[in-house]
């Protein structure tokens, strides 16, 4: 048994299985192991890169809502100050139609006035005119020297 070819063939077999398990196993099972730890960081490399993303993406959505609602704030202030704004003006317009109304019944009130002052004027120089066209025709001269003289008597005692 021992001197049979296929014994040694079988031991040397053996041998070599043997050996190459012992050296090989290491490096296959170090190549392995070097590969499922390369798997390994890229999955956690992957991982904290999905991570990171969600982070961004969630970071950009809350900027995002934040700018619509800073938008929206904006726009609000804008209509109210528009709103105020339109009330001013309808404000200022209603003074300033009621400062000229005023204006303008002022300057009837003077135009009447002066339309009555002028009127007041001719009046009382018609009724002179005609107070002295009376006078003239119905008094003589010694009436009217008399009158004179009465007119002249009390004009000292008015203007002392």
């Amino acid at each position: 048994m021992f001197g049979s070819e296929t014994f040694w063939v079988a031991v040397a077999l053996v041998l070599f299985l043997a050996l190459a398990y012992k050296m090989g196993w290491k490096s296959v099972t170090a190549s392995l192991d070097a590969r499922g730890d390369k798997i390994r960081k890229d999955i956690e490399d992957a991982q904290t890169l999905r991570e990171e993303a969600q982070k961004a993406l969630a970071e950009y959505k809350r900027k995002q809502r934040d700018a619509l609602a800073e938008a929206e704030e904006i726009i609000a202030h804008a209509k109210s100050e528009a709103k105020r704004l339109q009330e001013q003006a309808q404000v200022d317009l209603e003074a300033s139609l009621a400062r000229r109304e005023q204006l303008a019944m002022e300057k009837i009130a003077q135009a009447e006035a002066s339309a009555m002052a002028e009127v007041r004027d001719k009046a009382v120089d018609v009724a002179v005119a005609a107070t002295e066209q009376l006078l003239r025709s119905n008094l003589d001269a010694a009436q009217s020297g008399a009158i004179m003289d009465r007119a002249i008597g009390e004009l000292g005692e008015k203007l002392h």
